[in-house]
């Protein structure tokens, strides 16, 4: 089994149409000889809650984690096993490099890549400590040091220090560690290219093994998350005048919970708001922005191309289960609305592709909605794993369901919902009574949450329920949003409160409080 993950990437590639300039061409290959499945989305639209859903199979409403809670700490998912637990126990040899959990578990893996501590970057520094890349004005780029950068690499950070002027203090990858860099031609590698390399070298070490044993591969990109740095040659496929930008209607956001409730002190609306302040000639921020994520979309697929051609030039080619899929997606500028965490399609549809030579067709597509929850189960089912997934007795069984249905081009024994299921849990942006927030927007994760909820708290959340044609939205007060997605594929139109939609609007809050068990 080889897994990619990649990070806070959202539905711009071309197999999936979400925009039109996208460079994605080895995402597509794989694409062409797998199963697509096009209504995906993620369970939770912010990185940490929605990969420990993933790999242990537990809705984040079952296990109230809903934040940044390291999963062998958190009170539910601590007692259940991990598919990567599972798969080492039923004799696969286990291999990762990247962000794969959150946070990794090194006792998972027989053998482990790139040290963790060069995940991201690399990040400007000046002199002293990792901060926001200087080209990129104020306020935008103090939102925090993450999100509110992003450069070409040729665009070496340069501080004023000492008052001795401007010097080039350069990058790094942690603070500690110089990142060299003095042309795309002769710098050093950026995290990602280490984590395809170290994967494609253990691709042919396997290769050359005289013993069969089966494995499970997994390497985590992290790009196209924030920071959005990348060499020169990608920004250069992408001219900025000519940059194409989201449909996006005025006014979108005046029908919506988010702007009523949560004016700009909320983070994507925040976001928004300091693009626009740092950038005041009109639409000249969203397109550097859009800009710098395509290039980054762009180096990353080229990352997944290494990959994958070791793989397809190997003698593994016909017996590795392949699956690429994305933690969430991320919004430019609809319902002026600029980061991951909304509870709308760009936010929560992601690529969600699966090859298993002998099953999937080439260029199948499925268009029911599934997330992420369902892969735990599907890999149970395709690899026959054997063995409990609790560590406890009192963890909950895994919720999501095999996908093999689809894959074997059987949809009629599906036994999945109607639609895909994302929460967004309150107190990622504000506090509330059972959640401790810290914020330090100098430091890479500015966010901690401790999580200690009881069952009164599954209100107390934000849903949202994709089906085929529909979006239903349960805010936690109770306010709702609702779009046909047959007529109003941008979400524009929020018909919750219009009567001719009242017995759709009632029978979807019936399914999600179905499902989350109210």
């Amino acid at each position: 089994v080889l897994l990619i993950m990649i990070d806070d990437l959202n539905d711009y590639e071309g197999s999936y149409g979400g925009h039109p300039q996208t460079r994605t061409p080895n995402i597509d290959k794989l694409a062409a000889s797998a199963s697509v499945f096009t209504n995906a989305h993620t369970n939770s639209p912010v990185c940490s809650p929605s990969r420990n859903s993933m790999f242990t199979g537990i809705y984040p409403h079952t296990s109230k984690d809903f934040g940044w809670t390291f999963h062998t700490k958190q009170a539910v998912l601590q007692d259940t096993k991990t598919f990567i637990e599972l798969f080492k126990e039923n004799g696969y040899r286990t291999l990762g490099s990247g962000k794969i959990m959150h946070k990794n578990v090194r006792d998972y893996w027989d053998e482990w890549g790139v040290p963790e501590r060069i995940n991201y970057g690399p990040h400007a520094f000046d002199g002293k400590q990792i901060v926001g890349h200087p080209s990129v004005p104020e306020p935008f780029r103090g939102i925090n040091i993450v999100d509110g950068s992003f450069s070409r690499l040729s665009d070496i950070p340069a501080f004023n220090i000492g008052g001795q002027g401007l010097q080039n203090t350069g990058w790094t990858y942690d603070g500690n560690e110089v990142f060299k860099y003095v042309d795309d031609n002769d710098r050093d590698l950026m995290p990602d290219e280490m984590h395809a390399d170290w994967a494609v070298k253990k691709i042919n070490e396997l290769e050359d093994l005289s013993r069969d044993t089966p494995f499970f591969l997994s390497v985590g990109f992290v790009n196209p998350h924030t920071p959005l740095y990348a060499p020169d040659k990608y920004f250069d496929m992408f001219s900025l005048d000519e940059i194409q930008l989201s449909e996006i209607k005025e006014g979108d956001n005046e029908d919506v919970y988010y702007s009523t409730v949560y004016p700009p002190s909320e983070m994507g609306l925040h976001y928004f708001q300091a693009l626009k302040a740092s950038y005041p000639n009109g639409d000249e921020g969203l397109r550097l922005v859009v800009q710098a994520y395509l290039a980054c979309i762009a180096f990353v697929d080229d990352q997944v191309g290494k990959v994958m051609d070791a793989l397809n030039n190997s003698k593994f080619r016909d017996n590795t289960i392949v699956i690429l899929v994305s933690d969430h997606g991320w919004q430019f500028g609809e319902k002026d609305y600029l980061y991951k965490n909304s509870p709308w399609e760009e936010s929560t549809r992601i690529p969600f592709i699966i090859r298993a030579p002998g099953i999937t067709n080439a260029g199948s597509k499925v268009d029911h909605p599934v997330s992420l929850i369902d892969i735990y189960p599907t890999l149970m089912d395709m690899c026959h794993l054997k063995g409990s997934t609790k560590k406890k007795d009192i963890a909950p069984d895994i919720e999501g369901h095999s996908l093999l249905p689809f894959l074997e081009d059987r949809p009629q024994d599906w036994e999945g919902p109607d639609g895909a299921l994302t929460v967004l849990g309150a107190g990622i942006n504000t506090p509330i009574e059972g959640i401790g927030i810290s914020t330090n927007k100098n430091a890479l994760w500015h966010i901690e949450i401790i999580t200690d909820l009881d069952d009164s708290c599954i209100l107390d959340q934000n849903y949202s329920y994709r089906t085929r044609d529909w979006r239903y939205i349960r805010y936690r007060n109770g306010m709702e949003e609702l779009y046909d997605h047959t007529k109003d594929p941008y979400e524009w139109d929020n018909l919750a409160q219009i009567e001719h939609y009242n017995d759709k609007k009632i029978e979807l809050r019936q399914k999600v409080l179905g499902m989350i068990g109210k």
